[in-house]
């Protein structure tokens, strides 16, 4: 509990922090896995590493009452972690659906090519099947299968199913597969799933308007999502089916599968590179590798993506279904489908949440592109400055959103902004907005070169040694925004109130969970995930091993925030804390970013405030050492 090492002197407490220490580095078992993941793209941004300055606490009013010594955490936040608590190692794990984890000796027959990764498996059967697909004639339909990409403009699957449906003179038809068990093994928010369904309804309107119907097929069991789509496809007359490439391992064998079962069925199954500006794995460094570090794989997209006139051919919206077809007529079953899926119970949101959020993050590819533009217009020119800022509102695009449910291709951003752009060469705020974008099709990359990242290991898998703590409490703090920690608890409310985080936030708490609290990252990726409107596997997994210190292109393990220097330095007059701990919202000046430590302690007790979770010094020592034992570095212990 807070302040439970507080009455000890400091020689006593410390002795007995490096007992418990070594008791539980011997307890404590070593990270494992998890599967589908939002971080929106991490930077590599300067952050401080040393504690803060030590501050002298003002008096008592009654002039000498004792400073308050902050709580080390040593007793709470160790011995509670095994003698009580009911999380492990296996927590952040749907077992359900996934197997053990798999041995760094497997992680690396997939790095060397001895054992084919996901991405290869459906690049094979597509090649393999290429002749007998190309054999298959049109029927009465050629069908578009939406995934992550409810727009109808510059959708290259749709684009190409039109173009054939117009080709072989027949109608194009769309479809949608609500999969209830792969959201619930992907661990899809129901703020996301909410705004899908809303989309969705945008989306059909959009597409009814040119005589295509889309109809939205309800799987409750994820084995059977294969025969539904092929029983759809027979019963329409689809002998074509076109889908954009999703880049997640379950996703790519699923295809893979699908595309050879398809041509058993007399179905040309073709999926298509979409979701990035730059085809992941495509580009290579000078020794013909895969890039694993981000900053020499920004310096070859950029030019690849001008040289390629990638951004000149943006596949247009499909044009109306040709009269003749009687589209309406034939097939007035899939036009009349008036309702949606409804949500399993753990995936629906509340009245009150659901409503708050319609007005939050309006749906669909309009509200995108008017998004896309309000930014361009009004914020760009300040967004390399203003970033990293979260007590300036409206400082980044916050169309994550928009991008996670592909109602705005990444294409169509980073065109809006070059066009926008008034120079010759990008000025510094829309070169850096298009760098960020740039990231998302870097942790694509990773998913598709690295695909262990996305079956329940780190990217460098000797991080697997690393000992974590499995506190119930702590993590509960965390989640609810009480760890005492004004920015870190800001954040985290924000996350709760609007399903959304400021980045420079998300990084913030997330080196506090792994570093300060030294929970397992899998956690936080996890409860990240089931809370974000914008949860995206690739850039949550890529967000949380970078600030873990276990992903590619991360911080060093001995980099650690320090919570209080990133809220002085990027909350400076404690807006952002205000806004979203109104506990706080009347402490003046410096004090709003450590009350415990900067107010008396009358005057801390009548905020009804908690006191810090964990004392920041201690925690940082703990890491360090929790970290060079798990990866084999000469340590004290």
């Amino acid at each position: 509990m807070p302040g439970a090492g507080s009455r000890l002197s400091f020689s006593l407490r410390r002795h007995l922090q490096l007992q418990l220490h070594l008791h539980t580095s011997a307890t404590c078992r070593p990270v494992s896995q998890i599967h589908h993941r939002n971080l929106l793209p991490t930077r590599n941004c300067p952050f401080s590493t040393m504690p803060p300055k030590a501050t002298k606490r003002k008096a008592e009013t009654n002039g000498d009452a004792p400073a308050k010594k902050p709580n080390r955490g040593s007793i709470a936040s160790t011995t509670s972690s095994h003698a009580a608590a009911t999380a492990t190692r296996d927590d952040p794990i749907l077992r359900e659906f996934y197997p053990p984890e798999m041995t760094n000796q497997r992680v690396q027959a997939y790095r060397d090519g001895t054992i084919p990764t996901p991405y290869d498996e459906l690049t094979r059967a597509l090649r393999d099947t290429a002749s007998p697909r190309g054999d298959i004639t049109a029927d009465k339909a050629i069908a578009h299968w939406f995934r992550w990409d409810l727009r109808i403009h510059d959708n290259t699957a749709l684009h190409k199913a039109h173009e054939a449906a117009k080709a072989a003179g027949v109608p194009l038809i769309c479809l949608f597969v609500f999969s209830h068990e792969d959201f619930r093994a992907h661990l899809t928010s129901p703020a996301r799933l909410d705004l899908t369904l809303r989309s969705l309804k945008v989306l059909k309107d959009d597409l009814a308007k040119l005589d295509i119907p889309l109809w939205v097929e309800e799987v409750k069991q994820r084995k059977h999502t294969q025969d539904a789509i092929l029983n759809w496809c027979q019963k329409w007359g689809v002998t074509e089916l076109h889908a954009n490439m999703l880049y997640e391992v379950d996703e790519l064998r699923r295809d893979a599968k699908l595309v050879r079962a398809g041509v058993e069925h007399n179905l040309a199954f073709n999926v298509h590179h979409d979701t990035c500006v730059v085809e992941p794995a495509l580009l290579r460094s000078g020794s013909g590798k895969p890039y694993a570090i981000f900053t020499p794989f920004f310096k070859s997209w950029e030019p690849y993506v001008w040289k390629n006139k990638i951004l000149d051919n943006l596949s247009p919206a499909p044009t109306k279904n040709d009269a003749k077809h009687n589209a309406k007529e034939t097939f007035k079953e899939l036009f009349a489908q008036s309702s949606l899926p409804t949500l399993d119970k753990e995936k629906q949101l509340s009245d009150k949440e659901a409503q708050r959020l319609a007005k939050v993050w309006p749906p669909g590819e309009h509200e995108a592109k008017a998004r896309l533009d309000t930014f361009l217009n009004d914020r760009i020119a300040n967004y390399a400055d203003r970033r990293d800022r979260p007590d300036i509102e409206n400082g980044t695009s916050a169309l994550s959103p928009h991008f996670a449910a592909g109602t705005l291709s990444a294409r169509q951003a980073v065109r809006a902004a070059r066009d926008h752009n008034k120079g010759r060469s990008l000025d510094a705020g829309h070169h850096a907005w298009i760098r960020e974008i740039c990231f998302r099709d870097f942790y694509k990359h990773i998913l598709v070169v690295h695909p262990h990242v996305c079956m329940n290991k780190a990217y460098h898998e000797e991080y697997h040694n690393v000992r974590w703590e499995y506190n119930d409490d702590h993590f509960k703090r965390w989640t609810e925004g009480k760890t005492g920690y004004p920015i870190v608890d800001a954040a985290m409310r924000q996350m709760m109130a609007n399903k959304y985080v400021h980045n420079r936030c998300r990084m913030i708490v997330a080196s506090f969970l792994c570093k300060d609290l030294l929970l397992d990252w899998r956690k936080g990726e996890r409860f990240f995930m089931e809370n974000l409107i914008d949860g995206d596997f690739a850039s949550n997994n890529a967000g949380w091993q970078f600030c873990s210190s276990s992903g590619t292109d991360a911080q060093p393990y001995f980099r650690i925030f320090n919570p209080l220097t990133q809220s002085e330095n990027y909350d400076p007059n404690g807006e952002y804390i205000r806004r979203w701990v109104p506990e706080l919202a009347n402490v003046d000046g410096k004090a709003i970013h450590d009350p415990h430590g900067r107010l008396s302690e009358k005057e801390f007790k009548k905020l009804g405030y908690p006191e810090p979770i964990v004392e920041h010094k201690f925690a940082r020592e703990r890491a360090l050492e929790r970290y060079k034992s798990g990866l084999g570095k000469n340590s004290r212990f």
